[in-house]
């Protein structure tokens, strides 16, 4: 029972020895030689050479001194010059190529030496066939696993040996054991070069992901840098202006109802850019930043249902809005709705800065496949300020329609007017973005960049 027991595990280990040997040596997979850093195409031109050099010195010597047929000896030192050739693409193969040609060689050659017509011949490696199995081992060991290069010298040494060893000859001048050394050399020079190499190749990306790393960390700190200024100047004014609204009206006797709407509308649009200002801070601040920022799962994203508060800032603004609702109201995808708000938002923002005293529209229609969305604005009633925008504006809603695969226009409009138009498909195209369609002018015609 110890016995079997024993075999059977001898068993297991020699068959699971075989199948790695199959995996690693059994295989035509391609592996080329990539062009040299320093010399590009030159090795693969001077391997070449030696290739010819090995075909023709291959079938001299089997030919003149090994008593072999012209024929079997040309078509013997062919293939192993081919196998250098072929070692530059698919190095195993080669090996193999190499191997098989050297054991027919030297099996015609030992017939030739047992029949005593290749007195004192170099058996069973040829000069030329030591040669170029030292290129093709030399190109293996370049290119595949250490493991893969030893498999491929063991069994090398282990079928010269066979030949020479086991078979043997009569009256030779043995070549097994230079050939066996000079193959160990190479392959481990091949092995060497290869660790080098990839040790290289890891330095260099080691060196890529630290300089890519020390970009990061800089922006990072840059944006962390403008984060603490925009709080520390933007969010404490704002904060100052919502309590002196607050309190204003608390200053003076009996203030007029008007005035403390006009307060009441300040502190709100204070409070509201305060929010705003947070969620910006917290992209600045955040590595990973959600699509608003760090705030995004805590606070609600604005959507159409918020339309009228929007409006109703910018009627307290003194501005004439009119909104128009077309077509049944159904609730959107919640990227629609954040976006046409945006859009709005964005127009209306537009019409106070560019065009004093218009009268603006806000249209939205309600169609089976999307939502159009409509922003018009009349003629001004006096001259714009001066606008110091970069025209950010209207870019960021291109890429808002872009984002969705919709389409947008945005163009002057009747008696020095200006039109926004924008459809934001419920389902946006799987094969495209979207475009976004406006005129050649970036700049408002309102006066300034939005």
């Amino acid at each position: 029972m110890r016995d079997t027991g024993v075999d059977r595990a001898l068993g297991a280990r020699v068959t699971g020895w075989l199948r790695v040997l199959r995996e690693d040596l059994w295989t035509a997979r391609a592996d080329p030689l990539p062009p040299s850093v320093w010399l590009r195409w030159f090795p693969h031109g001077v391997l070449c050479l030696v290739a010819f050099g090995v075909t023709l010195g291959g079938a001299a010597q089997l030919g003149d001194n090994g008593g072999v047929g012209p024929q079997l000896a040309f078509l013997i030192g062919l293939a192993q010059g081919g196998a250098v050739v072929l070692a530059l693409w698919r190095p195993i193969p080669a090996w193999w190529l190499s191997m098989v040609a050297t054991v027919l060689g030297a099996l015609e050659v030992r017939r030739q030496l047992l029949a005593g017509g290749a007195h004192d011949f170099t058996w069973p490696w040829t000069s030329a066939g030591i040669i170029g199995h030292m290129a093709v081992l030399l190109l293996l060991a370049l290119r595949v696993r250490t493991r893969v290069s030893a498999e491929a010298l063991a069994l090398t040494v282990l079928l010269t040996y066979v030949v020479q060893g086991l078979l043997g000859g009569a009256g030779y001048q043995p070549t097994g054991v230079l050939a066996g050394t000079l193959f160990a050399v190479v392959v481990v020079l091949g092995t060497a070069l290869r660790g080098r190499r990839e040790a290289r190749a890891q330095l260099v990306e080691q060196t890529t992901l630290t300089a890519e790393e020390r970009t990061r960390r800089t922006l990072l700190e840059e944006r962390s840098r403008i984060a603490r200024e925009l709080h520390d100047v933007v969010a404490h004014h704002m904060s100052v202006i919502s309590i002196q609204a607050q309190v204003a009206p608390h200053l003076v006797d009996n203030p007029p109802d008007e005035l403390r709407e006009n307060l009441a509308g300040i502190r709100e649009n204070a409070l509201e850019a305060l929010t705003e200002l947070r969620r910006v801070l917290g992209v600045l601040r955040s590595e990973h930043p959600g699509p608003d920022g760090d705030l995004a799962g805590h606070a609600p994203q604005p959507t159409l249902d918020r339309l009228d508060a929007l409006v109703e800032n910018t009627r307290a603004a003194g501005r004439e809005v009119v909104t128009e609702i077309n077509g049944e109201r159904r609730p959107l995808p919640p990227g629609v709705e954040l976006s046409a708000y945006r859009i709005v938002q964005e127009a209306l923002s537009n019409v106070l800065r560019h065009a004093p005293g218009a009268r603006a529209t806000v249209r939205l229609t309600y169609e089976p496949d999307g939502l159009e969305v409509e922003v018009v604005n009349g003629r001004p009633t006096g001259p714009a300020p001066p606008s110091t925008g970069a025209g950010h504006g209207l870019l960021g809603m291109r890429e808002r329609v872009a984002m969705l695969g919709g389409t947008m226009t945005a163009h002057p409009w009747h008696w020095d007017g200006f039109k926004v138009t924008a459809f934001l498909p419920d389902v946006p195209p799987a094969d495209a973005p979207g475009t976004a369609r406006s005129t050649e002018k970036t700049t408002d015609p309102r006066g300034g960049t939005p």
